[in-house]
């Protein structure tokens, strides 16, 4: 079975699945999830050039090796990319099927419970976006740099599950503002009073 892939610099690059995953860098990490819904059941549980079909090889997308949209992106993200980080590393907040990467699930859920316990209600309406996500509000609401309500594809702090669209009254508001930053979460620009980001504890 061919496979064909772009591999840094844009060289075409044909071959069997070996081939293929022998490849150190590529224009998408999604490639991985193309090989492994090519092959089916194809291969047992040894998996493709020694990667195990549930793990998730090492692969940095061309152009985004140490770059990130904020100084806080754990590298452990950077290195799948922004609207690529594995479902495996996201956790689910509580709310619907909303996720977050862990530490950023963690410390939403426990800041959402402190809530509770003040008799706040908090809630969000949107948190993890993958890239087609992204590129799919863009088209719809626009780019905040031209007015707009979104970010630039690949630059939203959504898209390393750092960030969640808070849906909550003025009690609730007030709330955040008050205590968020306790458990790591910021504010980053009163246009958008709804965008809360993790930045880590502080």
């Amino acid at each position: 079975m061919a496979i064909e892939a772009v591999a840094a610099g844009g060289a075409r690059v044909v071959g069997g699945v070996q081939a293929i995953a022998g490849v150190k860098q590529l224009d998408s990490v999604m490639l991985w999830e193309m090989i492994r819904a090519q092959i089916g059941g194809q291969v047992g549980v040894a998996g493709i050039g020694g990667l195990a079909l549930g793990s998730v090889p090492t692969i940095t997308p061309a152009g985004t090796a140490g770059v990130t949209s904020s100084t806080h992106v754990p590298e452990l993200l950077q290195q799948f990319g922004n609207g690529r980080v594995p479902r495996e590393l996201l956790t689910l907040i509580g709310i619907g099927q909303h996720r977050l990467w862990g530490p950023a699930a963690e410390s939403f859920i426990a800041m959402r419970a402190a809530a509770a316990d003040a008799g706040v209600a908090i809630s969000v309406t949107d948190s993890y976006r993958n890239y087609d996500q992204q590129v799919d509000l863009a088209e719809r609401k626009g780019l905040t740099i031209n007015g707009g309500l979104a970010a630039t594809p690949g630059k939203s702090e959504h898209g390393w599950g750092l960030a969640v669209d808070a849906d909550v009254d003025g009690a609730g508001l007030a709330w955040l503002k008050a205590n968020a930053a306790e458990f790591g979460w910021v504010m980053p620009t009163t246009r958008e009073p709804w965008h809360w980001e993790f930045h880590g504890e502080t």
